[in-house]
């Protein structure tokens, strides 16, 4: 299964989010959920194959929803041995960088294992933005499914 977890304060991610589950569910066969960040928590990971995080940029820094999500399973993680491919989306207003660089160092502390390069999506949200962002969950599933993450 692909857990879906996003951060959304303006509704731009929760729309990705929404965008990522649609480009995930054409891969038949291959179960996937979404939920918020902050209504998750290490249990649901266990029962997962596979990650897929979508968060905002924030002043150049990876949104706080998401970053206290990643301290709340941080520790249990790494008692749990919780190694699952992961991808990356991230909204940006400019650049995103940072904010993924942020995600990815702590993120590999746990040690979750990147499958994707980070997607980062700047500025105001198009068709295409959506697009990538189906294309983007698809993959990810598809990758799952196929047994190559």
């Amino acid at each position: 299964m692909l857990k879906i977890i996003y951060h959304s304060q303006s509704g731009s991610c929760a729309r990705l989010a929404l965008e990522v589950l649609a480009g995930a569910k054409q891969e038949k066969g291959f179960e996937t959920s979404l939920a918020r960040a902050l209504d998750s928590s290490i249990s649901e990971l266990s029962n997962a194959s596979g990650l897929l995080l979508i968060a905002s940029e924030n002043s150049g820094y990876l949104s706080g929803g998401m970053k206290e999500f990643f301290d709340r399973i941080f520790y249990p993680a790494i008692r749990d041995s919780l190694i699952l491919p992961y991808a990356l989306l991230i909204s940006a207003g400019n650049d995103g960088r940072e904010a993924a660089r942020h995600a990815q160092r702590i993120l590999s502390g746990i040690p979750l294992k990147a499958v994707m390069e980070p997607l980062v999506i700047r500025g105001e949200l198009t068709d295409d933005s959506y697009r990538r962002a189906q294309d983007f969950g698809l993959t990810m599933a598809a990758g799952l499914n196929m047994g190559i993450y």
